[in-house]
């Protein structure tokens, strides 16, 4: 689930269709695993922004934006969902 590189850093750190995409696909995974599927483990395919081979800097994949200017961090909304969902009350 990747971003346009250029995006600034404002909109970077909205990133709504992120969340949605995590959002969904966990359910789903969640599904399988209840209809027996082995599923063992599972991680964000990139932590932070960073220099893709095929691509560049012109997609942003990461839970966390990078300012290439100066490499300061900034936690994506999709971190803050991800955190808090990982938190939450394993019963359910």
């Amino acid at each position: 689930m990747d971003q346009p590189g250029n995006v600034t850093l404002p909109a970077g750190l909205h990133d709504t269709t992120r969340i949605g995409y995590y959002r969904n696909y966990l359910t789903e995974l969640k599904k399988a695993i209840d209809n027996g599927a082995n599923v063992v483990g599972y991680f964000a395919w990139s932590l932070v922004d960073n220099f893709e081979w095929r691509s560049g800097y012109t997609a942003r994949f990461g839970l966390v934006y990078v300012d290439y200017a100066d490499l300061k961090r900034h936690l994506k909304m999709s971190a803050y969902w991800f955190q808090k969902m990982l938190q939450r009350d394993r019963k359910n």
